[in-house]
C-alpha cells in the first residue's frame, strides 16, 4: 500500500526557539507545517513497501489517472464523449481496470527483497499482460450480454483470457493486501469448483466446472464486475479526487489550526485537539493508517509536551484516525459498498453514520479530559496559539466547499456529482485566493499522481473481493447459512450479535475493513436480517466490528503506526488504545438496538437515545479513567476505588442501553436500573473523596491554564 511521506518536521513552539538565546521562554505561537505538505497516498491495508515512480512510469500513471477521472466524469453525467458509442456499464468497469490494475504490479514490489529503485522485467510483463486481457475480456462484454456467456458457452479466448485475468487478479490482492487477506479469499474464489462436495456440510451450494467458474466471475455483473467495483467506479473515484485535492490546498493546516484554537486552551488541550483535528483531517483521506501518519505527526508530539505519556498520546491519535473512517460527510470507502450492497444512496448510509460517530467521538473527549483531570494535565496557553478568525480568514472556503458537498449530498442526492462540483469549486477559489497553495503544472501531475496511487491499491482490492461476492452468489449458499446460523444461535438475536461482533474483530486481524465489511455481508448479514433486525443497523454494525481491529490487538496496525511516532511500545500503545476507545466497541451494539440511533425511523427518538447514551458515556469514561465529573478523582476513596469504577461503567453501560425490541426491558426499565446502581456508586464516591485527606500528585508541567469542559 501506498504510504504517505509524513512530514519530518514536529510542530514547533515558538517560545522554545526564542528561550535559546537569553534563557527566559518568551510565550509565542504554536507554528504547523502542512501535514500533507509530502503527501505520497492514501492506504486501504497494511503494505507499505511501494516504488516511487519515475520517469516513463510516471508519465503513463499520471495520464492513466487522467483517463480514468476522464471516463469517470464522462459515465457519471451522460456527456457522450464517445460520439456513436454508447458505452455499457461493464465496458466501462473494464475501462478502469485496464487503466488501473496493471500498476499494481509497477508500484508494489512481489518480494520483501524485490527492487524499490527499478522495475525488473517480470513486473513489466505482468503489468502488460494483465493490460492485455483487460482489454481483450472488455471487447466480449456485450456479446458475453447478449449471448449468456456468464453462464456457460463462453469461446475459449474469452475463457483463456478470463483465466490469466483470474490469476493476475489474486497476485494483485496479494500485493496490496498481503498474504493475509490472499489466503482468506483465494479458497473462496476457487469454491464453486467443489461446492457439493459432502464434507463442506452446511455450506454445500451447487458446483460449476472451472470453465463455467470463469465465465461467471470474469464476464457477469456480480463477480469480478460487481458491487465492489461497481461503488468504486460511481462514487468512490469522485470523493478520492475531492479528499486529494483538499489535501493538496492546504486544508490540513487550516483544520490543525482551527482545532488547536478552538480546543487548546481546555484541560488535557492537546488531546483534545488531536481528536478534533484527526476527525477532521481523516475525512480527506478516509484511510486509518493515513490519518495517522500525517496528523499524528502534528498532534503526538504537542500532546507528550503537554503531559501525556507517550503510549496515551499514541492511543488518543490512533482512536481519533479509526473515528474518521466512520464520520460523515466523506467516509472510507467501505460505506460506498454498504450503500451498494443496500442499494440506498451514499447519502442515507451517511446520515445514518451520524449519531454513532458524534456517541464516539463524545466519548473520547470525555475520556482525555477525566484523565488530565486526574493528572493534572492543564492546556496549552492562548498566547501560544492560533486564533480562530485568522485561520478562518485564510481558509474560509475550504468550510464553503464542504458545505457545498453536504447540500448536494443531503438535499439534492447528487452523491455521484457532487464532490466534483466541489472540488472544482475548491481549486477555482483555491486559484484565487490562495498564494501559497496556487497549483503549478508541476501540482497538477502531482494531484495526479497520487490520486492514481490510490486508485491503484484500491481497484486491485476491490476487485478481488468482488470474487468473493461471486462465488456466493454462484453457488447460491447464502440463503441456506442463514438459516444454519439462526438454528446455532437458536433464534437468539442478542447470541448472533455476539457471534457476528466476534467473527468480525477475529476477521479484521486478517482482511482490511473492506474486504471484511463484504465477507460478512455476504456470510452472516443475511441471518441478522431474518431476526428482524434493521438492515442498515446491521450492516453498520458489521462495518464497525469489523474496523475495531486497528485498535485491538495483536494487529491494531493504527496503534502500531501511532506508536511509531511516539517512540512508544507497540503492544503497550494497542492495549491503551483499546482502553481509550472502548465506547466503540458498545456503540454498534446500541444502533442495532435501537435503529434510530442510525436515523432509521423516529429522529427525536434518535436524538433523545443520543442524549441517554452520552449521559452514561459520561460515567462509563469517569470509570475507566478513574476520574468521574461530580465527585473528582476516584483515588480519594481509598481501597473502594477500583469498586466504585466498575460500578460506574456498569451503571453506564446499563443507562446508555436501548430498552424494548429485542432487550426484554422497557426503555424506563433499562434506564431506572441504571439509575439504580449509578446513584448509590455516586452518593458513596462523594461521601468518601469528602473524607479522604490523600493528596494527589500532579503533572501540569509548565502549562498555566487548565479550562475543563
Amino acid at each position: 500500500m501506498s504510504q504517505p511521506n509524513a512530514p519530518d518536521h514536529p510542530p514547533v513552539i515558538a517560545s522554545e526557539l526564542r528561550a535559546g538565546a537569553d534563557e527566559r521562554p518568551v510565550p509565542d505561537k504554536v507554528v504547523f507545517e502542512d501535514p500533507h505538505a509530502s503527501i505520497g497516498g492514501m492506504q486501504e491495508a497494511e503494505v507499505t513497501r511501494v516504488r516511487s515512480l519515475r520517469g516513463v512510469w510516471r508519465i503513463a500513471l499520471i495520464v492513466a489517472t487522467a483517463a480514468t477521472i476522464f471516463l469517470c466524469i464522462n459515465q457519471q453525467f451522460a456527456l457522450r464523449f464517445f460520439v456513436g458509442y454508447t458505452q455499457l456499464n461493464t465496458e466501462y468497469f473494464y475501462l478502469l481496470i485496464a487503466l488501473m490494475l496493471p500498476f499494481t504490479f509497477v508500484i508494489f514490489p512481489g518480494t520483501e527483497t524485490a527492487s524499490l529503485d527499478r522495475i525488473p522485467w517480470y513486473d513489466v510483463a505482468l503489468a502488460l499482460i494483465t493490460f492485455a486481457v483487460s482489454l481483450v475480456l472488455m471487447s466480449y462484454i456485450r456479446k458475453a450480454a447478449e449471448a449468456g456467456w456468464e453462464f456457460g458457452g463462453a469461446p475459449t479466448p474469452a475463457y483463456i483470457a478470463g483465466l490469466i485475468m483470474w490469476a493476475m487478479l489474486m497476485e494483485a490482492l496479494r500485493r496490496t493486501g498481503g498474504w493475509s487477506l490472499l489466503l482468506c479469499i483465494l479458497p473462496f474464489t476457487l469454491y464453486p469448483l467443489f461446492a457439493d462436495s459432502a464434507w463442506l456440510g452446511p455450506l454445500r451450494g451447487t458446483q460449476s466446472t472451472l470453465e463455467q467458474a470463469t465465465a461467471y466471475h470474469m464476464l457477469s455483473g456480480e463477480s469480478l464486475l460487481g458491487i465492489p467495483i461497481q461503488a468504486f467506479a460511481d462514487t468512490v473515484i469522485g470523493f478520492l479526487v475531492f479528499g486529494v485535492a483538499l489535501m493538496m490546498t492546504g486544508a490540513g493546516k487550516f483544520f490543525i489550526n482551527i482545532a488547536f484554537a478552538l480546543c487548546g486552551t481546555f484541560r488535557g488541550g492537546a488531546a483534545k485537539v488531536c481528536i478534533f483535528a484527526s476527525g477532521l483531517l481523516g475525512m480527506m483521506s478516509g484511510s486509518i493508517i493515513s490519518n495517522v501518519l500525517t496528523a499524528g505527526t502534528m498532534t503526538i508530539p504537542v500532546m507528550k509536551k503537554s503531559g501525556f505519556r507517550a503510549s496515551y498520546a499514541a492511543a488518543i491519535e490512533a482512536c481519533a484516525s479509526t473515528g474518521a473512517v466512520l464520520a460523515p460527510p466523506v467516509m472510507g470507502a467501505t460505506a460506498f459498498i454498504i450503500a451498494q450492497f443496500l442499494n440506498v444512496s451514499y447519502a442515507e448510509v451517511a446520515v445514518a453514520a451520524i449519531i454513532p460517530a458524534a456517541l464516539y467521538y463524545t466519548g473520547l473527549f470525555l475520556q482525555v479530559d477525566a484523565y488530565a483531570a486526574r493528572h493534572g494535565l492543564a492546556g496549552i496557553p492562548r498566547s501560544e496559539l492560533p486564533r480562530a478568525w485568522d485561520a478562518v480568514k485564510e481558509g474560509w472556503y475550504y468550510i464553503f466547499v464542504i458545505a457545498l458537498l453536504i447540500v448536494m449530498l443531503l438535499y439534492f442526492k447528487r452523491e455521484s456529482h457532487a464532490p466534483f462540483y466541489a472540488t472544482a469549486l475548491l481549486l477555482v477559489l483555491n486559484q484565487l485566493f490562495s498564494k501559497d497553495t496556487r497549483w503549478t503544472f508541476a501540482t497538477i501531475g502531482k494531484f495526479f499522481e497520487v490520486n492514481g496511487r490510490t486508485f491503484v491499491e484500491l481497484a486491485a482490492i476491490l476487485a478481488g473481493c468482488g470474487l468473493l461476492i461471486g462465488a456466493f452468489s454462484m453457488t447460491g449458499v447464502i440463503s441456506s447459512l442463514a438459516n444454519d446460523l439462526l438454528r446455532i444461535a437458536g433464534d437468539n438475536a442478542l447470541l448472533l450479535l455476539v457471534m457476528c461482533a466476534v467473527t468480525s474483530l477475529i476477521l479484521g486481524l486478517g482482511l482490511t475493513t473492506t474486504a471484511c465489511y463484504i465477507f460478512l455481508a455476504i456470510l452472516v448479514a443475511p441471518a441478522l436480517e431474518k431476526v428482524g433486525l434493521n438492515r442498515m443497523a446491521v450492516h453498520m454494525f458489521i462495518f464497525y466490528w469489523g474496523m475495531l481491529s486497528s485498535i485491538t490487538p495483536p494487529v491494531a496496525i493504527a496503534s502500531f503506526a501511532a506508536a511509531g511516532i511516539a517512540g512508544s511500545p507497540a503492544m503497550k500503545t494497542g492495549w491503551e488504545s483499546m482502553w481509550v476507545g472502548s465506547i466503540i466497541y458498545f456503540i454498534p451494539f446500541f444502533f442495532v438496538l435501537n435503529p434510530a440511533l442510525v436515523m432509521q425511523g423516529n429522529y427525536f427518538e434518535g436524538l433523545g437515545l443520543m442524549a441517554l447514551i452520552a449521559f452514561g458515556t459520561v460515567f462509563i469514561c469517569g470509570g475507566i479513567q478513574g476520574y468521574q465529573i461530580g465527585v473528582g478523582d476516584l483515588r480519594h476513596t481509598g481501597p473502594l476505588e477500583w469498586p466504585v469504577r466498575v460500578l460506574l461503567i456498569v451503571g453506564g453501560i446499563v443507562v446508555a442501553t436501548p430498552g424494548g425490541g429485542i432487550v426484554p426491558l422497557s426503555q424506563f426499565q433499562v434506564t431506572a436500573l441504571g439509575f439504580a446502581i449509578l446513584v448509590p456508586t455516586v452518593f458513596v464516591a462523594r461521601l468518601l473523596s469528602s473524607r479522604s485527606t490523600v493528596v494527589i500528585p500532579t503533572q501540569s508541567r509548565s502549562m498555566r491554564s487548565a479550562t475543563p469542559i
